[in-house]
């Protein structure tokens, strides 16, 4: 009993040891866990700045790329806005100079009209003045015949036949005077107006046309390397040169002229077929008959393609559509045709800028007087190998092809070979007289051309009271003097009338002929 309770005392102090080493325990336990905890809290606050700084970090380099990426498409949306307003600029420029360009054709066409409206006005006011005058004369002149025939029938010894034929002869002097006097106020009156007119037309049309021609001919030469190609090309006896020309249908001609044989012939696109065969033959240098055949098929087929695209390309050029294959083929033919030493191509391209400058002045369709203007001469491709003349040719060659009626009359009739149905007709021939009565555009042989100019000085020649007479400017214009003491003032419009009436009638020229009457009186005398 006394261990057991001398034993409670030592267990207490061990349970107390115990608990106390177990609270030590704990106490550790927790204080470690509170450190680990601090520690772990350090380390992830340590991460955590860490992450944070390289987020931050990655934030202001983004934001860096993307504001430069932001300048850098500020900077490219802002040149494309500038080049952008550049253009809508530039083209607000154009479309303002264009309404400029339009507003001044307008008031230029309102003057054109207020002008003609206040001459129509003048002449209608003249006319009605003169029918005033002619009445009051009719009177005196009925007044005067009255009293003349008394006087004669008192006086004169004379029948009355007699009286009768002296008063129509003293009438009819005074009618003619009195005719002359009225036709040149009025040609003095508008004359300016009609000259200024016409010259404004013609001159606008002309200076829209800058169209350069070429004199051609009727042969071509080709080159030769040296003198002993002339012999491969004649060949032996004869046979490749006589080969060529029956392919060609060309003359070849070959003389002592040194590095150079001359084609010849009337077909431009047989001579352009056979001059470029002709060169293949010499830069190959393999000349015979079964050779030349093979050249010249080859050529030929080049100078259609070529013919083809000449067609298409003038077409385009001049801003007419809607042609058939068969007229680009006939209009790239025009460009191997000659009339009088003109490029009919180049004819035609310039006729159809003159007709098309014609109508915009005249207020009418441009595209269609410049597809006239291009067509009027297309029979001359065929005219060769086809019966009648090229306005008649060109004419059906449009209706089969299916042409506006309007076109195929003024082909028909540009030479005046039919009547002018239209104003398009009357164009045509305006701008064909033009372009070929231009000076240089035709060739004129010297012979031909003097006894042209002879002629016409010997027509004014022809008349009573001429004492000289000098054709000037190329035949252009005849200058008629006349003797002072034969012919008065009042009788120069009536004789320039006569001589330019019987040159219509015995000459045929291109364009027209100016016919000047000059009377010129002197008073000399000598002081001594």
């Amino acid at each position: 009993m006394t261990n057991v309770i001398g034993l409670i005392p030592l267990a207490q102090v061990s349970w107390g040891l115990f608990a106390g080493l177990l609270l030590a325990v704990i106490a550790a336990a927790v204080t470690a866990v509170i450190i680990l905890e601090r520690v772990r809290r350090t380390e992830a606050e340590e991460k955590s700045r860490e992450i944070i700084e390289r987020a931050e970090q990655e934030a202001e380099r983004i934001a860096k790329e993307a504001a430069v990426e932001a300048k850098e498409e500020l900077f490219k949306n802002r040149a494309r806005f500038e080049e952008e307003s550049k253009e809508t600029r530039q083209e607000l420029r154009e479309l303002q100079r264009q309404l400029a360009k339009r507003e001044d054709n307008l008031d230029n066409k309102n003057e054109i009209l207020q002008k003609k409206e206040k001459y129509v006005e003048d002449l209608e006011k003249d006319l009605a003045e003169r029918l005033r005058t002619v009445a009051g004369r009719e009177k005196e002149l009925a007044a005067l015949i009255g009293k003349e025939k008394d006087e004669l029938y008192k006086i004169a010894n004379m029948s009355r036949d007699e009286a009768v034929e002296l008063l129509l002869k003293r009438l009819e002097d005074e009618v003619d005077k009195e005719a002359d006097q009225v036709i040149r106020r009025a040609i003095e009156r508008i004359q300016d107006e009609k000259e200024k007119q016409a010259q404004k037309i013609v001159m606008t049309a002309i200076s829209r046309c800058a169209v350069e021609h070429t004199a051609d001919s009727v042969v071509s030469t080709v080159d030769l390397p040296n003198d002993d190609m002339k012999g491969r090309i004649i060949g032996r006896e004869g046979r490749n040169i006589r080969a060529f020309e029956q392919a060609t249908g060309v003359d070849v001609i070959v003389d002592d002229t040194p590095g150079v044989i001359v084609v010849s012939g009337f077909d431009g696109v047989r001579r352009e077929t056979a001059r470029r065969a002709m060169e293949k033959l010499i830069q190959d240098g393999r000349i015979h008959p079964g050779r030349i055949e093979e050249v010249v098929d080859r050529c030929r087929k080049e100078v259609e393609e070529v013919m083809k695209q000449t067609g298409r390309e003038t077409a385009a050029d001049l801003d007419v559509h809607g042609l058939k294959a068969e007229t680009i083929q006939c209009l790239g033919r025009l460009k191997y045709r000659t009339s009088y030493g003109q490029n009919v191509l180049q004819h035609s391209i310039e006729s159809a800028k003159l007709a098309a400058g014609l109508a915009g002045e005249l207020d009418l369709d441009t595209a269609l007087a410049r597809r006239i203007g291009l067509l009027h001469d297309i029979g001359k491709a065929v005219d060769h190998d086809m019966e009648g003349g090229h306005p008649e040719i060109g004419a059906d060659m449009a209706r089969r092809w299916g042409e506006d009626a309007v076109v195929v009359n003024a082909i028909a009739a540009h030479h005046e070979d039919c009547p002018a149905e239209t104003i398009y007709a009357v164009l045509a021939q305006t701008a064909d007289a033009i372009s070929a009565s231009r000076p240089g555009a035709r060739r004129e042989s010297l012979e031909r051309y003097i006894k042209r100019l002879q002629k016409l000085e010997n027509i004014a020649n022809s008349f009573s009271g001429v004492d000289t007479t000098y054709a000037i400017q190329a035949g252009r214009e005849v200058r008629v003097i006349v003797k002072s003491d034969e012919v008065a003032d009042n009788e120069l419009g009536v004789l320039a009338r006569k001589v330019a009436t019987e040159i219509e009638n015995e000459l045929a020229y291109p364009g027209e002929i100016k016919v000047t009457v000059l009377r010129e009186t002197r008073s000399i005398e000598y002081a001594k």
